[in-house]
């Protein structure tokens, strides 16, 4: 079974941009290739929050209701709806002061069973080397 590793980076800021919407959109969507591939293969995205990116993940976000767009909030719990793995890079959560508490760790209101990782950037280094197509946002 051949197995197409695709590596979703997100390293810019939620505000004033789509790029780490449209990250999330790609990875999401992602999983409807499927239709497109030979039988036996399939696509694993990993979407990986690093540096500034590590903002996307916070709770509570207001984007509804002072923009009129859904958030990332929203858009990340639909990945973990999906099962797609997610992962928080441990030392920029940390240069922030930020926590597991302060941070979007699961989807199990709309049914998810997949949870956030918080890992060391050497983790999220490993996935970027072993993955077939690398996406930086």
């Amino acid at each position: 079974m051949a197995v197409k590793k695709y590596a979703f980076i997100i390293e810019k800021l939620p505000y004033k941009s789509e790029t780490s919407r449209l990250a999330l959109t790609h990875a999401i969507a992602s999983q409807t290739v499927e239709i497109h591939l030979e039988e036996g293969e399939s696509v694993e995205p990993v979407i990986a929050f690093v540096g500034d990116g590590v903002l996307n993940c916070l709770k509570d976000q207001k984007a509804l209701d002072m923009y009129g767009v859904t958030s990332q909030e929203m858009h990340i719990k639909n990945a973990l709806l999906l099962d797609l793995k997610v992962l928080v890079c441990k030392e920029d959560l940390e240069k922030y002061g930020l926590t597991e508490d302060d941070i979007i760790m699961d989807a199990e209101e709309i049914g998810g069973e997949v949870t956030t990782e918080i890992v060391p950037f050497s983790e999220i280094m490993n996935v970027i080397e072993t993955a077939d197509q690398v996406l930086f946002f």
